[in-house]
């Protein structure tokens, strides 16, 4: 599906020069001489690398659908992770650095969504929230009960975020995978 260079938004994933490409930011500039234009930020979904491009309205560019597929994590292998369509039962192995920082968050037997262009698996989506166990958490401070107020934890994945005091080892919560913070205990 075409669209116009100003109707781009962040998010979209376009097709420009051979590549696939996810909008990062946009934005629309209306100068005093000349046609208005909509400068883009933008990542390259194959291979990573960041571009900015200035499209007038004038200039149209592919605007390309993903298909997703759920599957399920099996094991890593080395610097691969393998996963599973659940219909099929056929495996795939993908690039760990394809999660991002996500990754350490990766459970064994977690449902995913890959996301595919072309039949090629071009990134993995993992569920926006998971349960965790608090494996260390800082002593409150007394005095410092105020509920703003947020201390260090580590999880038993090894991540490391700011968690309310209330909050001891051993306790099982649940966390945002994409923005590594605590959404609330686990019920």
């Amino acid at each position: 599906m075409k669209i116009s260079g100003v109707d781009i938004r962040p998010g979209n994933i376009i097709e420009y020069e051979g590549g696939i490409w996810k909008v990062a930011k946009i934005q629309h500039t209306q100068p005093g001489k000349g046609g208005a234009y909509m400068q883009v930020e933008m990542k390259n979904l194959i291979d990573g690398r960041k571009t900015n491009v200035r499209f007038r309205s004038a200039d149209t560019v592919e605007k390309v659908r993903l298909e997703t597929q759920e599957y399920q994590f099996l094991y890593e292998d080395g610097d691969m992770l393998v996963f599973m369509d659940g219909d099929t039962f056929e495996q795939i192995s993908l690039p760990s650095d394809l999660l991002g920082d996500a990754r350490p968050f990766l459970q064994d037997g977690m449902q995913v969504q890959l996301e595919l262009w072309e039949e090629r698996p071009i990134s993995v989506q993992l569920p926006n929230q998971i349960e965790a166990e608090i494996v260390e958490a800082d002593a409150v401070i007394k005095g410092q009960t105020a509920s703003s107020s947020y201390k260090p934890a580590v999880l038993d994945n090894g991540v490391r975020i700011m968690v309310p005091p209330h909050i001891e080892s051993g306790t099982r919560i649940i966390v945002d995978v994409y923005e590594q913070s605590y959404v609330g205990k686990a019920g």
